[in-house]
């Protein structure tokens, strides 16, 4: 038993450096071709439950689908029946949470940034004023990384993007739009085509029937992959 403990520990000490290496990935730039190295967020800004993981997911969605769990502050990308990938997220704050099924209709690196009319005048209210479009880049909002999100062919105007505020992953704080880590956002970027069914269980339910039970870390892959 001694050996087995032993054994466990040793095993959650490689996870956690693995975790760590994760979210220590510089980030280049490519916007403009400059070779600019971005210094990843330090691991201690982000709580360890919204670091990526590798987990056990019992799903019947369809491998490739992207679940997001706005109540927990979770995106998982369905890889089988069981397994997958899971990011944390920041979600809409009071009043701009939402759900429903819609797909990815278009994804950009380094996305410019047009805040919505309502959002501008809602912020000069708040004495913030927006501009009317920003380019990409390490201070643009939306991040490295974007995917937009349409529904019926038409665009909904939430994403899933990158953030220059690492800080708010796992928090309520954006106007309905999914917030990623950068280094997060640009990995499943890579790994989700444009048609990729997005599932966003929230607020009013109108996402459907959806049955997802995340059951913890996926241990062994997170330590020797596949």
């Amino acid at each position: 038993m001694l050996k087995l403990a032993t054994a466990f520990a040793a095993a959650s000490l490689l996870v956690s450096s693995m975790s760590a290496s994760v979210s220590a990935q510089p980030i280049t730039p490519a916007h403009d071709g400059a070779p600019v190295v971005r210094v990843a967020l330090p691991p201690k800004s982000v709580k360890p439950q919204f670091k990526r993981q590798r987990v056990h997911l019992v799903t019947n969605e369809a491998p490739g689908t992207i679940i997001i769990d706005t109540n927990h502050k979770f995106l998982y990308l369905v890889e089988t029946k069981n397994r997958a990938t899971r990011y944390g997220i920041g979600v809409g704050r009071e009043g701009f949470g939402w759900s429903g099924v819609v797909k990815i209709g278009r994804k950009a690196e380094w996305p410019g940034w047009t805040p919505p009319p309502e959002m501008r005048v809602r912020e000069a209210a708040k004495g913030h004023i927006l501009p009317a479009f920003q380019e990409g880049g390490e201070d643009n909002p939306l991040g490295a990384r974007a995917m937009y999100l349409y529904k019926g062919g038409n665009d909904t105007s939430f994403r899933i993007h990158g953030t220059n505020q690492p800080w708010s992953i796992g928090l309520n704080m954006s106007s309905g739009c999914i917030r990623m880590m950068n280094q997060d956002v640009i990995d499943l970027y890579d790994r989700a085509p444009v048609g990729t069914k997005v599932i966003v269980v929230g607020p009013g339910n109108k996402q459907g029937e959806v049955s997802f039970d995340d059951r913890g870390i996926d241990l062994l892959r997170t330590l020797f992959g596949g």
